[in-house]
């Protein structure tokens, strides 16, 4: 069984909000999951991500693999995150 930790979809009708879960590979994108470890909800501006950081360390750490779009969203959220205290550092 390989893990990949992806958006689910649930919202309404073209109102898409998205569950970050860790799932088997092989079960449908809405189907059943393993846990789910944040949120994504790209309605609200900025967009909101949410993941459980300890969660997201666990399941990297036993060998799940983020899917692309999740990844991606992860990596923006770690760089807004560093950005500030970055630019603090420099005042």
């Amino acid at each position: 069984m390989s893990v990949v930790l992806r958006l689910a979809r649930a919202g309404a009708k073209k109102r898409p909000y998205y569950h970050v879960v860790a799932a088997d590979s092989r079960c449908p994108r809405d189907g059943k999951f393993i846990e789910s470890i944040g949120s994504y909800d790209p309605n609200q501006e900025p967009v909101a991500f949410k993941v459980n950081e300890e969660r997201w360390t666990h399941w990297v750490k036993v060998g799940a693999k983020p899917s692309d779009t999740v990844a991606g969203l992860y990596r923006q959220v770690v760089r807004a995150a560093k950005a500030p205290s970055a630019a603090a550092a420099k005042a």
